[in-house]
C-alpha cells in the first residue's frame, strides 16, 4: 500500500462578540503545522473534548490523536475500511463502523482497545452516531438503505428502519427526532427512533447528493450540505426549506456553533466556509477559509474554540500522494 500524505488542520474561532466584523472578511489564519502521516484512505473525525481526544477513521484502523499538540496517541488496529466514531461517553466506550465488515467495532475508551463487534444485518454501515433519548447507537447502511439500531448495553442490533434511498450522515435532536440526509434523492429523512419509523422525507433542492449535516436545535434549523456547492437550511418543526448559501462543492460534514450562532462546511476543494446565522431564517457568509485540497470532514471543539479537519496532499494525478502535515489554522 501506498503512503498517503495526511493533515490534521485545526481552524480557531472567534469569540461570539467578534462575529461583528464586516461580513466576509476573513478571520482565520494557518498558525502552526504538526506532522501526522501514515497510510490509507479516511472518513469521518470525531473529537471526545473531555479527553481532548480526536477519533481518525483510517480504513484499516483508527487513529487517535492528542487534539492539544497533535501528537499520536495510539492507533487501533483490526477496522475494515472504518468510516466514523461514535462515542457513548457513560459507558466508556466508542462505536466505530466497518463498512467492508458488515459489522461495529466496540472499543474502549480508557485502554483504546476493541473489545468485540456487534453484526449488523445492513449492508456498509457508514455515519453513525449516539442517540441519546433512545440511547442507542444509530449506524447509516449506504449500501442497504436503511438505518441499523443498536444497544450498546446488550450489545447487538435491535432492528432497522427502512429509508427510501442511501443515507449519509444524521443528527439528532436529543428527543428522538433523527434527521438523515438521503443523498442519491437529494432528500432528507425525518425519523422518530423510538417508534422506529420515518415520518417524514422532505425534498432538499437545488441541492444535489447531501452529505453532511447539522442541527440548531434551539431554532429547530437543519443544515445540509451538498456535493453541488450548496448548503440548504430546512425548518426541522415542517421540512420548509428557509434558505440556500452557495458553499464549497464536494463537501463531507457540517457543524454548528450554538455559542457564536456560526455553521460550518468543509469541502474537498480546500475551503471552510464560515456563515453567520443573523436570526433562525437569514444568514451571511464570514469567510472562505482555504485550509487544502480534500480536506472533506472535521470535528468541532466549541470550548477551545477550535475545528479539526483531516486531509491528504495529493500530487499530480497519477503519481502516489506524498507529503504530510498537521496544520493548525487559528483566528486572529
Amino acid at each position: 500500500m501506498k503512503k498517503i500524505a495526511w493533515t490534521l488542520i485545526v481552524a480557531g474561532l472567534l469569540s461570539a462578540s467578534a462575529w461583528s466584523a464586516e461580513p466576509g472578511a476573513s478571520a482565520y489564519k494557518l498558525a502552526q503545522q504538526h506532522v501526522l502521516g501514515g497510510a490509507g484512505s479516511w472518513d469521518y473525525v470525531t473529537l471526545d473534548a473531555p479527553t481532548h481526544r480526536l477519533f481518525i477513521a483510517r480504513d484499516d484502523r483508527v487513529m487517535v490523536v492528542d487534539a492539544n499538540s497533535g501528537r499520536l496517541v495510539q492507533e487501533i488496529p483490526g477496522m475494515k475500511h472504518v468510516h466514523g466514531v461514535a462515542l457513548v461517553s457513560e459507558l466508556h466506550r466508542a462505536y466505530a463502523s466497518n463498512g467492508h465488515g458488515n459489522d461495529i467495532s466496540v472499543i474502549d475508551l480508557d485502554t483504546l482497545k476493541v473489545l468485540s463487534h456487534i453484526p449488523v444485518s445492513g449492508k456498509d454501515p457508514d455515519a453513525i452516531i449516539y442517540e441519546p433519548a433512545t440511547r442507542y447507537v444509530l449506524a447509516m447502511n449506504g449500501d442497504s438503505n436503511n438505518v441499523s439500531t443498536i444497544d450498546p448495553v446488550k450489545n447487538r442490533e435491535l432492528a432497522t428502519i427502512a429509508l427510501d434511498g442511501n443515507p449519509e450522515f444524521a443528527t439528532s435532536d436529543g428527543q428522538g427526532n433523527v434527521y438523515v440526509n438521503i443523498e442519491d434523492k437529494g432528500e432528507l429523512a425525518h425519523i422518530d427512533i423510538k417508534a422506529g419509523k420515518v415520518l417524514h422525507t422532505w425534498p432538499l433542492a437545488p441541492c444535489e447528493g447531501p452529505t453532511g449535516l447539522a442541527l440548531d436545535s434551539a431554532n429547530k434549523r437543519l443544515f445540509s450540505v451538498c456535493a453541488n456547492g450548496w448548503m440548504i437550511v430546512t425548518d426541522a418543526t415542517d421540512g420548509h426549506q428557509v434558505a440556500k448559501i452557495a458553499v464549497g462543492k464536494e463537501p463531507d460534514a457540517a457543524t454548528y456553533d450554538s455559542q457564536t450562532h456560526t455553521v460550518f462546511s468543509s469541502s474537498r476543494e480546500g475551503v471552510l466556509n464560515v456563515i453567520h446565522q443573523d436570526s433562525a431564517d437569514k444568514y451571511t457568509k464570514l469567510a472562505d477559509v482555504p485550509t487544502m485540497k480534500s480536506a472533506r470532514t472535521m470535528a468541532l471543539d466549541t470550548a477551545a474554540d477550535k475545528i479539526y479537519l483531516v486531509g491528504a496532499k495529493v500530487a499530480q494525478k497519477g503519481k502516489p500522494v506524498r507529503g504530510f502535515t498537521l496544520l493548525v489554522v487559528a483566528g486572529h
